[in-house]
Order: C-alpha cells, then structure tokens, then sequence
C-alpha cells in the first residue's frame, strides 16, 4: 500500500442538526445543498417549457394544469402574451444560470475537487458557506419575480435594451428588478466558488499530486471558474447600470438620453460566450473521468486535452461578436469573429477525437454513467458541427435568432448540462450517498431521454431553416409558418415525453438514496483520489492524507480483484514522470 502523509484528522466534535446539514461549512454538504437546489429549479424551469411549448403548438386553447396563470382579458384559458414572454426568459435563465451551473460546478465541483487533490476540506470553508446561502437567496429572487405586482421579468433572457431599460416597455415592476438583483447575488456566489476552487487546487494538493497529475475534472473546474471570474466583471458592471436605468432614471442604455443599447449587447456577450464554457467544461470533464474507468484504459492525450482546454478558454473571449452580426456592426469586423468562432472548433474537435481513441481497443461496459457520457459526446458533436454555420456570416444573417439557433444551443448545452450531469450524477451517487442507483431504472432513464430529447431539438432545425423565429407568441398569426404548424405540435408531444422521462430518474434517486443496495468504498474500480477513501466519506476526507506516485489514468486490463487498490497510491519510483 502507498505511503501516507501524517497529516491525521482533527476535528471529531459533534455538531447540531443545523451547523451540520443546513449552515455546514463540509464541502461534500454544500455540494449536495447545490445539488438538491439545481434539481428544483429543473424542475420549475422544465415546467415552464412545458407551457412555452403548448402555447406554440396550440395558441388558442387552454393549458392543461395552468389555472395558477393568469388570464388574459381577451382571451378565456390562453397564456397572456405578457406572461408568455416571462416564462421564455425565466427559463432560459434559470436553465443557464440556477441549474447547470449549480449542478455542475457547485454540486459536484464542491463535493468531488478537494477529494481529488486530496484535500480535508476547500480552502475557506466559510466562504464555500455564503456562497451556498448567496445562490439561494438568488434563487428566491428569481421566484419571487413571478408574484410582484406587474408580472415578472419579460425582456428575454438576454435581458436586451432599451426593452429591458426602459420601464415604459416592461412597466415600473419589481420584476426584472429582482431578475437583475438574483442574477447578480449569482455571480457573486460563483466568484465566491471560483476563489475556492482555485486557492484550494493550488495550495492543497496532497504530496506528489502534481498540477499534471490532477484528475480532468479537476482541470475542467478550475479552467472554468478562471473564465467565469475574468468575463463576468463587466457584466456586473453592466447589470448595476441598467438597475440605475430603470430605477433612478439615468441613460446608461437609453438612445433617447445619449446612451448606446449595443453596449449592453456587448457587455452581456463578452461574458456570455465564456459562459457557454464555464457550464459546458465540468460536464464534459465527468464524461472523460467516465469513459477510462468504463473502458479500462488510460484517457487518450492527457497534456493535449489539458492544452486543448487552454486554447478553447482563451478564444472563447474572442468570438461574442458572432451573436451581433445583424446589429449594424462593421463589417470590417465581421472576418475577425468570424475566423476565431470556426477556430474555437479545433480544440474541442482535438478532445472528441481523444475521446474516441480511448475507447478505441478498451474493455467497454456499457454502465448507466458509461452509456450517458457517450450519449453527452455524441450529441454534443451536433452541436459543434451546427455551431460553425452560426459562425459563418452569410449563414447566420440567414438563421439569426431563428429556431435553428435555439437548436444549436440546446445542443450544445444540454448534451454537457444534463446528460453529462446524469453521467456524473450516476457515476458519483455511490460516493456521494453510500447506496447504488438501479441499472434497470437508469437505462430506461438513459434511452427514454436520448430519444425524445433528440426529436424536440431536430425538427427544430427544419423550423429555423423554414423561418421561424424565437420568442414568438402565435405562430398560425403568420402565413408563412401555418404549414409547419404541425412540426411545432410534434416538438411540443415530444418535449411532454421528455419531461415524463425523468419520472424514472426521480424514483430511481430517491428510491436508491434510502433503499438501494449498499455501495462499496470503490464500486467502478476508478482511480482518482475520492475512490481511495472509504464509503461514506469521513467528516475529513481521508483517515491520513495519501501520497500520489503517478497519475490517476494508469488502468490495467482488467483488474476486477477484491484487493484492488487506486494504482496511483501504489509505490512505482519508475514511473514518476
């Protein structure tokens, strides 16, 4: 067995219900807290894309189970066109910013990163503490928005100006005033994480852990809060402006008093491309912790994703321009982003292809986690390759804000959010609550959810193509899309299988969290550090903090013993490169 550190745990004090479940400073608690909270919001989000999608697909009839919306004067049952708009910006909201960053980098980057170097705990525990408590102060913002006087936020999830500036378009509400307030107090929490994440992996790395022998995940997490906190500043910035323009009634974003509304375009996407990274990276970091163990062989290319990542990170500052293309911009500065946004390409095209030659010759087993992370490269893979037509100028003049991008997006976002967060979910449940999640379930899970999410988001590239544009109230209001009417009634029975689709995972969690069969210290035969330590996890992590003699991808084929040991605690001076 490996050296160990002497570093022995200190703290064994018993703690209150309260200090230890509800304002816990445990990195694996607050790592649940945002689990369970980012589960919630899916759940109010995906309810709201219930209702966008049967408006578009039957605009003039009832919605079934939406008597707590409110009515219309003209119109008996109908959403109200006002209301609809605010369900499109709620969700895309709290889909982005309350559910895959949550999930993602608050839940698992909170539980999995100080097992991985192994550390005891973050680096400022108490912080890790507030920035829980920030992000759901948030989130009661966000949901509070839809019971202030006035009707919540319904300036897109973009939040444009002058429509979001200007009271006289969205009425002097406290509604999008609390969506401004929430999204800052969600920002703040993530710089919070984000100080954490970092100080943690470069301070707290057990002996022999290596910045080169850290886990992907790892490398995925800190890439990402590096992102976040250099491209959120100014949107910070931009979103106390625009809370003065509607409340104190300066100009900021106002052509009427001398401010410019393209500002808050720029503002908002210089951090928003980044973003698309910042949720995107930690999904597919669990997927390439998930396909070594799955097919027993080291990840392909380690150094050349780690590099790959880099390059990806540093020009993801360089493209936002590609979303303004029909705003007026020079055109002398249209070649520019649109060469860095087709060169974005590469790096993540390196990583697929890395992602295929480590299962390429592998022992595979198609698990639930291992079936979720090749459904997450797969589908992703549409994404990148409809991403390049976005951009392409003469394309995207074509496609702008159409169906087609809303295609791509989900693409490209869902595939790292939530089927990445399935393959991460299921992979890590047996660590994170000590039981096994049902196999029989999960698969049912896996195919009921790749097949309807890929009949949602498909046809809608034949709608985009078509012209149909997004944030629409009333499709058949246009003759030109009457005769795809019956495509958006497909979508919408689709997306309502979807969301049936997760009833399987609901009972599945919650059934294996108290009843499932009892998990092992090390049920898939993994190699990184959260797997070396026993089941549950101790208040500290580890009993004496082990030494790393090599990296966590050294798989042997196969080796399914009982005495099995992570090889990377296992003595080998040959192999310490």
């Amino acid at each position: 067995m490996a050296e160990q550190a002497t570093s022995e745990v200190q703290h064994t004090e018993q703690m209150s219900f309260v200090r230890k479940y509800i304002f816990s400073v445990d990195h694996k608690v607050i790592g649940k807290q945002y689990l369970f909270l980012s589960l919630f919001m899916a759940l109010v989000a995906g309810t709201m894309a219930y209702y966008v999608r049967w408006q578009l697909a039957w605009p003039e009839t009832a919605v079934p189970g939406a008597g707590w919306i409110p009515e219309p004067t003209a119109f008996s049952g109908i959403i109200p066109p006002e209301f609809y708009n605010a369900l499109v910006t709620m969700h895309g909201t709290i889909m982005v910013f309350f559910v895959g960053m949550p999930l993602l980098l608050g839940a698992f980057g909170n539980y999995l990163l100080p097992l991985m170097v192994g550390a005891r705990d973050m680096a400022f525990p108490r912080l890790n503490m507030m920035s829980f408590w920030t992000i759901f102060t948030a989130s009661l913002c966000m949901i509070a928005s839809f019971f202030v006087e006035g009707g919540s936020a319904a300036a897109g999830w973009t939040g444009y100006a002058p429509l979001s500036a200007d009271p006289i378009y969205t009425g002097v509400t406290w509604g999008l005033n609390l969506w401004i307030i929430g999204l800052a107090l969600e920002f703040t929490s993530f710089l919070m994480g984000g100080i954490n994440f970092l100080t943690t992996t470069v301070t707290m790395r057990a002996p022999g852990m290596t910045m080169l022998r850290l886990p992907l995940m790892v490398w995925m997490q800190i890439t990402a809060a590096v992102l976040f906190m250099l491209s959120v500043g100014p949107l910070v910035a931009g979103a106390i402006l625009l809370l003065l323009d509607r409340t104190v009634g300066t100009g900021f974003f106002l052509p009427g008093k001398g401010g410019d509304p393209l500002l808050w375009q720029h503002l908002f996407w210089f951090f928003g491309h980044p973003e698309v990274y910042v949720v995107l990276l930690p999904g597919i970091g669990a997927v390439m912790e998930i396909l070594p163990v799955f097919s027993r062989k080291p990840i392909f290319g380690y150094r050349t994703i780690i590099w790959s990542t880099m390059v990806a990170g540093v020009l993801s500052f360089l493209v936002w321009a590609h979303h303004m293309y029909v705003s007026g911009m020079d055109p002398n500065l249209v070649m520019p982003f649109s060469i860095t946004t087709i060169l974005i390409s590469v790096p993540f095209a390196v990583i697929i292809f890395a992602f295929m030659a480590t299962l390429w010759g592998g022992s595979i087993e198609f698990k639930t986690p291992m079936l979720y992370a090749i459904g997450t490269v797969t589908t992703f893979i549409i994404g990148g390759v409809t991403g390049i037509f976005n951009g392409s100028p003469p394309v995207d003049i074509f496609i702008h804000d159409t169906y087609f991008v809303v295609s791509h997006f989900h693409f490209t976002l869902f595939p790292s959010v939530f089927l990445g967060g399935f393959a991460a979910l299921y992979f890590w449940f047996p660590k994170m609550f000590g039981k096994m999640m049902n196999e029989t379930l999960g698969k049912i899970h896996f195919w009921w959810t790749m097949i309807c999410f890929n009949l949602v988001f498909i046809p809608m590239f034949v709608l985009g193509m078509g012209g149909h544009m997004r944030r629409i109230y009333n499709p058949m209001q246009y003759d030109f899309l009457k005769p795809m009417q019956g495509i958006n009634q497909f979508i919408t029975y689709s997306a309502i299988l979807l969301l049936l689709g997760q009833i399987p995972f609901i009972v599945n969690f919650f059934w294996s969290m108290f009843g499932g069969k009892k998990a092992g210290d090390n049920p898939w035969n993994a190699n990184t550090l959260e797997w070396a330590t026993t089941t549950p996890v101790p208040h500290e992590n580890f009993d004496t903090i082990p030494t790393v003699y090599h990296g966590p991808y050294d798989y042997s084929l196969p080796n399914q013993n009982e005495d099995w040991q992570p090889q990377h605690l296992e003595k080998e001076p040959a192999a310490v490169a």
